[in-house]
C-alpha cells in the first residue's frame, strides 16, 4: 500500500499563494482612480484586440491582471449574474459591492479547493450619484478590498499605490488623471509604455457611463 504523500496546510496555502503571484507578476499592471467626472482605468496594454477593461452593467466597469482567460471567464460570469439581477428584482440592486462580494467568493473557493488557484486580480468600479465611487479589489485568494481615491493592480502594485500617493490629487480634469497614471507607470516600470488601454465611468454620460478612450485624445506630447 502507498502512503500518500503528507503536505502540512499552511505549506500548501503559501505554495498556492506565491504560485499566484508569481503568475500575476509576469502580466502588466492596472490603476484606477477619481477624477472630477468619474472613475478613469489605465492599463498598460499593447494589444488593441484583447481587453483587460470592459463594462460590466449600468455605471459598473471591470478590469482584471493575470491570465487572460481566467479573468475573462469571471468578467463573463459576473456580466451574467448582473443581468439576472436587474432582470429578476431591480436594475438598481446591481452593485459593484454584490459583485465584487460574488467574486470573493468564487475566488475563495477556488483558492480553496482547486490544486492551482487562479493567476489574477480583479477591480471593480462603480460610479456613485454622490460622488463616492466605489473601487474594489479582489485578489486571487478571495480577499475583497474596498480601496478609495485610487488603486492599483498586477505585479507592480506597490510601486504604483507609491507614487500616485503623491501625483493624485482631487477634482483632477481626465487628462491630468492620464498625465498621472502615466507618470506612476514611468516610476514604477522604469520605461516608457508599450502601448495603453484607457476606459471611463463619466458620470456626464447619464446610465451607461462606460466609454472607452483613445489615448491620443489625453496624449500630452
Amino acid at each position: 500500500m502507498t502512503i500518500p504523500f503528507y503536505v502540512a496546510p499552511e505549506q500548501l496555502v503559501r505554495d498556492k499563494a506565491e504560485f499566484a503571484r508569481k503568475g500575476i507578476a509576469r502580466g502588466r499592471s492596472l490603476v484606477a482612480m477619481d477624477y472630477a467626472d468619474g472613475v478613469l482605468m489605465i492599463a498598460e496594454n499593447p494589444s488593441t484586440a484583447l481587453r483587460k477593461i470592459s463594462e460590466m452593467y449600468d455605471r459598473i466597469a471591470f478590469a482584471g491582471v493575470g491570465r487572460y482567460n481566467e479573468f475573462e471567464t469571471l468578467r463573463k460570469a459576473g456580466i451574467r449574474q448582473a443581468d439576472l439581477m436587474g432582470y429578476l428584482y431591480s436594475r438598481d440592486d446591481v452593485t459593484a459591492m454584490g459583485l465584487a462580494t460574488a467574486f470573493s467568493q468564487t475566488l475563495g473557493m477556488i483558492f480553496t479547493r482547486d490544486p492551482k488557484p487562479f493567476e489574477v486580480e480583479i477591480l471593480i468600479t462603480e460610479l456613485s450619484p454622490d460622488g463616492g465611487h466605489r473601487l474594489f479589489r479582489i485578489s486571487y485568494d478571495g480577499t475583497l478590498y474596498d480601496e478609495r481615491q485610487f488603486v492599483a493592480i498586477g505585479g507592480k502594485a506597490e510601486r504604483l499605490t507609491e507614487a500616485l500617493e503623491s501625483l493624485w490629487r482631487p477634482d483632477m480634469t481626465v487628462q491630468e488623471a492620464f498625465a498621472a497614471g502615466e507618470e506612476a507607470f514611468r516610476q514604477a516600470e522604469g520605461r516608457e509604455s508599450e502601448g495603453w488601454e484607457l476606459a471611463a465611468l463619466d458620470a456626464n454620460l447619464g446610465r451607461r457611463a462606460f466609454r472607452r478612450i483613445d489615448p491620443a485624445e489625453l496624449s500630452t506630447n
